[in-house]
């Protein structure tokens, strides 16, 4: 593997999303792609030929070359610890989509099998790299809204099957609004806040069933097997407190997320996207306040470069597996404690001695994605 110049990068799993990574990647002059893979061949070599990637074909054939340094694994969430762990164990470094596995053992695993081999993990959503979040994250820092005292994030739509042409994995275990989507809030508070220390939280599933909207499928029937409404409060180790509601179930759609603090509040931009607004509604203010919104807006694959940077400059990278891995932890807090009607606590400490969950620094804000700094 390369000890300098731009980081070699493989892409595992062709699907819906790895466009959006191959056409972002693929702007970046500090990473190279180098191969796709994927279980159906064909697919992989269609998405390879499009973005002018050099390699196809199946795992085994990306983690054979020896020029790729990151596996960027977008799987399934079932498949995300099977790839990493193979990625690993082929001394690569993984970057994988959220959630970071299916389950908190196996990314617990992940990691373990990472630190003993002296690699690194990253894990979306990168959107709060983005100019957006970034930007909020200085407000806070700066004590623009004072000190934080609570959080209301809501994200409400009818789900993803009105425009994903195969959406039934959204909608089993792994998936649903909290999985899919909560990862997005939780990494954004995770990293205005700190840590979750506890949640509490109650659920419930609109429809047993659900059809395809779009694509060959439309029409086809399947089995809705996790709740689709999630509502969630939090407790952050800092002192904030956040009420959260994730859901499939509404024909109202809603993306908020705001933060108050003892001087004000602040309206922060989409967690699911890069940019902004901003905007400030000071105590004592009749009307909101847009702010600058100063960073990358690039789209998903941010986290890679940022990691591949860090990586080549032997600094943490900020998309890290620990973050995901709370992350993944405070999700399952919350659906165990919508399922049993108790209180839960995710765990702050990553096992194995990986170190506690810490909000990461925010980028300078003249961070640019498109300025070659690795030779």
């Amino acid at each position: 593997m390369s000890g300098g110049g731009p980081v070699g990068v493989a892409i595992v799993g062709a699907g819906v999303i790895s466009g959006e990574y191959l056409r972002t990647l693929g702007s970046f002059p500090d990473v190279r792609v180098l191969a796709v893979a994927d279980l159906d061949p064909d697919r992989a070599a269609a998405a390879a030929r499009e973005h002018g990637v050099p390699v196809a074909g199946g795992v085994d054939a990306a983690l054979a070359v020896p020029e790729v340094e990151i596996v960027v694994n977008l799987t399934v969430p079932v498949a995300h610890a099977e790839v990493a762990l193979a990625a690993l164990r082929a001394g690569k470094h993984v970057y994988g989509e959220k959630p970071l596995t299916a389950t908190p053992a196996e990314g617990e695993a992940v990691l373990a099998e990472a630190a003993e081999r002296g690699l690194r993990v990253g894990g979306a959503p990168d959107t709060f790299l983005g100019a957006g979040v970034q930007s909020a994250l200085r407000a806070v820092r700066e004590g623009r809204i004072g000190t934080p005292v609570a959080a209301y994030t809501a994200t409400q739509s009818l789900g993803p099957e009105g425009w994903h042409p195969d959406p039934a994995f959204f909608y089993q275990p792994g998936g649903g609004p909290l999985f899919d989507i909560g990862p997005y809030y939780l990494t954004a508070l995770t990293a205005l806040f700190g840590p979750v220390s506890g949640v509490m939280a109650t659920a419930a599933r609109g429809r047993a069933t659900r059809a395809v909207g779009s694509g060959p499928k439309a029409g086809q029937e399947f089995p809705v097997n996790v709740p689709t409404h999630v509502s969630a409060l939090l407790e952050f180790a800092s002192g904030p407190r956040a009420n959260s509601t994730f859901s499939f179930d509404s024909s109202l759609p809603r993306t908020v997320i705001e933060i108050t603090g003892s001087e004000g509040t602040l309206a922060v931009p989409d967690p699911n996207t890069f940019g902004g607004p901003l905007r400030i509604l000071p105590n004592g203010a009749d009307d909101w306040t847009e702010l600058p919104v100063e960073g990358a807006t690039a789209g998903r694959g941010l986290g890679v470069l940022e990691m591949a940077r860090a990586l080549r400059a032997g600094d943490p990278h900020r998309a890290s597996g620990t973050l995901a891995l709370h992350v993944l932890r405070t999700m399952t807090a919350i659906a165990e404690s919508a399922e049993s009607g108790e209180p839960r606590r995710p765990g702050t400490p990553v096992p194995s001695g990986l170190g506690e969950v810490v909000a990461p620094e925010p980028l300078p804000a003249g961070w640019d994605p498109y300025e070659a700094t690795l030779g």
